[in-house]
């Protein structure tokens, strides 16, 4: 199985801002990265009327649109996928983000903004490695400064070496 980080928080608290701030700083380092976004909200990523959207509406489970440097499959589900049926859809590639699906049983970076008045996910999820937020806290584990971009893609990076 690829190497999987989750990026876990509550809404509002800056993943994906925060995984746009990273992947560039990986790639700089060598990595190849790989984002999964859940969203708990029924998605239409395809535009109404396209070809793709009208094959989906007749009845095709799946849908591939391809062009020289691009793919996207659009297909419906009966039920959520497994992570590791997420994987599967995937290249191989050094590093899979795994952005929201908090429950998923994977390593995790925490993001966390004490002003959201939410608890700090690391207090029930021993899986988090480090919390990367924009207020110290008092807590056991490596907290990381939000906005220091570099530390924190030093930090997946020396996580990914050491897990290897």
């Amino acid at each position: 199985m690829q190497k999987v980080l989750g990026i876990a928080g509550w809404s509002g608290s800056g993943k994906t801002t925060l995984i746009e701030a990273l992947l560039p700083r990986l790639a700089a380092r060598g990595l190849r990265v790989s984002v999964i976004k859940h969203s708990h909200h029924d998605i239409e990523p395809d535009a109404a009327g396209k070809d793709s959207w009208r094959h989906r509406r007749a009845g095709a489970a799946e849908v591939m649109l391809l062009s020289p440097r691009r793919v996207a499959v659009f297909a419906e589900l009966a039920e959520e996928l497994t992570l590791d049926a997420q994987l599967a859809r995937l290249q191989p590639v050094d590093l899979v983000l795994l952005e929201g699906q908090k429950w998923q049983p994977v390593p995790k970076l925490e993001v966390h903004r004490p002003a959201l008045g939410k608890p700090l996910l690391c207090a029930e999820d021993s899986r988090v490695l480090a919390v990367a937020s924009d207020a110290a806290l008092e807590i056991a584990l490596p907290q990381l400064a939000l906005n220091d971009h570099d530390a924190i893609a030093d930090f997946i990076a020396r996580w990914l070496e050491e897990s290897k």
